[in-house]
């Protein structure tokens, strides 16, 4: 079975000799992985008609400016970004030469006692992970600054939350980022996400809403956050990448199966006779009651960011890319032989 869409020939960026070099480099990085995979469309080929052109695309991006290119990846959860970012750590790594970091905005959430802490100050349902205003915003500006400093001496620390235990880990347990980077990447299920109307705040949208946010009070909190201090982390991004799932459906289906792959580790854990009694597993009517925190800002993106996203991929229901958007085309490809 062949991939379902190549990247547009039209911006097709650097030469086919980079590209193919870069395909090839990929690869060797791969080699180990591509053996034990088992995938009907092959990871090769995708490399070569997808994920190699969006990293040359995005390499000529970087060319085209001074310092650092801060790129944002959006996608509902489940979507897959953690996996895009990871394709693209490694293809601009090792076939086009380029230092990368990435963090995601789950690692900004606050820690559980701040956010039980939100929950009491201002609305229950702030106890919750998820929502604008349970990330720790000036943090995510403050790594940004500090990763496009170009201080070779400056260490960068990047939090790690664990959502088994709904918690931020440690800071011994950060990672650690040495001087500049030439690529950075911010990923998460709300990243570039715009305010709503208040007449959009207006109605309920589901049982949620509904029973536990008659006021409207909790979602008009999460927009004021989006007007402020997130429009202010968003404004450093140079380039947005949005990967669009096909329904509010699929989300729910892609979260659970992401559940299931932490029980899974859970269950790996107990089975080595370690204690698991502090992590967190949700079964399915807690998942669809998760999931509704984030429902009215994931129609909201789905329904005006593909149109402003810089590129979006939308997906169809085998999580497959179909096809590829690109809204603000490079003026200079450099050719696409």
């Amino acid at each position: 079975m062949s991939v379902l869409t190549h990247w547009p020939e039209e911006q097709l960026c650097l030469s086919y000799k980079e590209r193919r070099y870069a395909v090839d480099a990929v690869e060797k990085a791969f080699a180990s992985t591509l053996e034990s995979l088992k995938v009907d469309i092959g990871l090769v080929e995708m490399f070569e008609s997808i994920y190699v052109p969006l990293g040359a695309w995005l390499a000529r991006r970087k060319q085209l400016q001074p310092g650092p290119l801060v790129v944002g990846i959006n996608g509902a959860q489940g979507a897959g970004k953690s996996t895009l970012f990871n394709l693209l750590e490694v293809i601009l790594t090792e076939g086009f030469d380029l230092k990368v970091v990435g963090f995601s905005i789950d690692d900004l959430y606050r820690t559980h006692a701040e956010r039980e802490q939100l929950g009491e100050d201002i609305h229950p349902l702030l106890a919750t992970r998820g929502v604008p205003g349970t990330h720790d915003v000036q943090l995510g500006i403050d790594i940004l600054e500090s990763l496009c400093s170009g201080d070779d001496s400056r260490v960068t620390k990047i939090p790690v939350f664990d959502k088994s235990i709904d918690d931020r880990c440690s800071s011994e347990v950060w990672q650690e980022w040495f001087g500049p980077a030439d690529v950075i990447v911010l990923e998460g299920w709300c990243v570039g996400a715009t305010p709503q109307t208040e007449d959009a705040l207006s109605s309920a949208i589901n049982e949620l809403e509904q029973h536990e946010d008659q006021d409207a009070e909790w979602r008009r909190y999460v927009n004021a956050q989006l007007q402020a201090e997130y429009a202010s982390l968003y404004a450093m991004m140079d380039v947005l990448l949005m990967l669009k799932v096909p329904s509010m459906d699929a989300v729910f289906e892609w979260r659970s199966l992401q559940e299931k792959k932490l029980a899974e580790r859970v269950k790996y854990i107990y089975d080595t006779q370690q204690p698991t009694d502090h992590l967190r597993i949700m079964d399915e009517g807690q998942i669809k009651r998760f999931i509704q925190h984030y429902e009215r800002l994931t129609r909201h993106m789905l329904d005006e960011m593909p149109g402003r996203a810089d590129v979006t991929l939308l997906l169809n229901e085998n999580h497959k890319i179909f096809d590829i958007q690109i809204n603000k085309p490079l003026e200079e490809t450099e050719g696409h032989s």
